[in-house]
């Protein structure tokens, strides 16, 4: 890996006199007592200059609208499953409940992921409390019955 000392003035002034032979940025003519640089050397015609990436263009209305039904669904199944109407306290009734509460966790994905493809913001904010919320109502009845409580709830009904 290691080879002979390397003469650094050297191999600077070398560069120096590269970067001498080089055009003045802005000039035409190449620089105030420059070489013009030789066609070989000169960059090719076919190469664009650098330019800024475009912004996307704005969602279509439709696609908006889309993405807005698909965040109020995410709320509407949310506000459904916090306001179960049955027992949900141990076997099958529980599995069911913990599922629909899976069902708002993907809902509320499935509306983030939509609205930020989209670019709508707001839409998107919404769609992940909706997620988060659908996590918390599993988080809920899952830590009952893990012991974390007093008096930890059964999966099986007795």
């Amino acid at each position: 890996m290691t080879g002979p000392p390397r003469d650094w003035d050297k191999e600077l002034a070398e560069i120096d006199k590269i970067i001498a032979k080089q055009p003045l940025p802005g000039s035409a003519a190449g620089g105030a007592g420059a070489p013009p640089v030789p066609a070989a050397r000169a960059a090719p015609a076919t190469a664009a200059p650098a330019r800024p990436a475009a912004l996307p263009a704005p969602p279509a209305r439709r696609a908006v609208l889309t993405t807005w039904i698909a965040t109020a669904l995410g709320v509407i199944v949310a506000v459904g499953v916090a306001r179960w109407p049955y027992q949900h306290t141990c076997g099958l009734a529980l599995y069911g409940y913990l599922a629909a509460a899976g069902g708002v966790a993907l809902v509320g994905l499935w509306g983030a992921v939509t609205a930020w493809r989209r670019r709508v913001g707001l839409a998107h904010t919404i769609a992940l409390l909706v997620t988060l919320f659908g996590g918390l109502l599993i988080g809920k009845a899952v830590l009952e019955r893990s012991g974390y409580v007093k008096q930890p709830a059964t999966w099986a009904c007795p």
